[in-house]
């Protein structure tokens, strides 16, 4: 069993969710919910899986709020 975290925006053009996993090439995709998305991303990892385990470009940390006045 794998846990990989992703980040997840909406497009404020089409109005559908994007998710990425930072660092794994490839691995991103969108839906219309994030139901679908959520899908989504499991299916495109299983697909990135099965050429090997990846080597991460990035190690997702966190988030932060940047206040400016």
């Amino acid at each position: 069993m794998r846990n990989y975290t992703a980040i997840i925006e909406r497009c404020t053009e089409t109005g559908l969710f994007v998710g990425f996993i930072p660092g794994f090439k490839g691995a991103h995709t969108q839906g219309e919910t994030l139901d679908e998305l959520h899908q989504n991303l499991q299916e495109v990892i299983e697909m990135l899986l099965e050429d090997g385990e990846p080597m991460l470009e990035a190690e997702f940390i966190g988030t932060q709020n940047i206040v400016v006045a």
